[in-house]
């Protein structure tokens, strides 16, 4: 499916606001002036989070003013089929206690369809991206690019699966069947937030899912994983970022693994 010229001017467009939120987000990071306050949820945001929210919605009211926005940290804006979903710094907690692994989430939703996206670690020095139909990649620039594909695992006993923790799983009808699963994989390691599913893409790991996101944890991820090969649904297998919670997988698993997750 080629990809079409509109699609590839968002796409150059989120690079540029990923440019301008990585500089706002390495300038705080470790900052000894860093604020911070903890939410209703109880999640942290500082104002790093903020500030990169309010750069990206600044500069999207200029390029797409009749684009929708939905974001973390500030209240949705606009009406229309096409939407931005923004996450500032996914990863908080790790940028508050100077651990490198955090990433600012853009995405673009066509009619709840998510068809672009692009994840930003920059203390990682790493980039993703992907489109609808134009495959994933990972690189600095468009330019300096390579293309990403899922793994070619098959079988549980030779899998490696991320999480984030095992507390949010406990809560659930699927918390016997999240300990199942990691008893029936190769390995296990909590590499946690954006980074499990980046690394899914890339074929790094081969199964990663959470009990409970929001869809501006969800929403880059979600086109990224698909387009190099993988499947993104909810845990109850439905495609989409609409929850609950999140399962990718390098979709030869997928089947499996919902089958040993169970609950309802």
């Amino acid at each position: 499916m080629a990809q079409s010229k509109n699609l590839t001017d968002d796409v150059r467009l989120m690079h540029m606001l990923a440019d301008d939120a990585d500089s706002l987000s390495m300038n705080r990071f470790k900052a000894l002036d860093l604020r911070s306050e903890t939410k209703p949820d109880n999640s942290p945001v500082t104002d790093a989070d903020t500030a990169v929210e309010e750069a990206i919605r600044r500069t999207l009211a200029k390029a797409r003013p009749r684009d929708a926005v939905h974001g973390e940290e500030l209240a949705d804006t606009g009406e229309s089929p096409r939407r931005w979903v923004i996450d500032p710094i996914d990863g908080t907690a790790n940028y508050l206690r100077g651990v490198p692994v955090w990433a600012t989430l853009i995405a673009l939703q066509v009619e709840g369809e998510v068809v672009a996206s692009v994840v930003s670690a920059p203390a990682l020095h790493r980039r993703w991206w992907a489109s609808l139909g134009g495959g994933a990649h990972t690189g600095k620039t468009l330019m300096n690019a390579s293309d990403i594909r899922v793994s070619r695992v098959e079988g549980l006993e030779h899998a490696s699966l991320s999480y984030s923790d095992i507390a949010g799983w406990v809560s659930t009808t699927r918390g016997q069947g999240f300990i199942d699963l990691m008893r029936h994989c190769w390995r296990t390691r909590a590499y946690g937030d954006f980074w499990s599913y980046m690394l899914l893409a890339e074929g790094a790991v081969d199964i990663a899912c959470e009990p409970d996101l929001e869809l501006h944890d969800m929403a880059a991820l979600d086109i990224i994983v698909r387009e190099a090969g993988g499947r993104f649904t909810n845990l109850d297998g439905a495609p989409g970022v609409d929850g609950p919670g999140a399962l990718a997988t390098n979709g030869a698993l997928h089947d499996i693994v919902m089958d040993v997750l169970g609950g309802a």
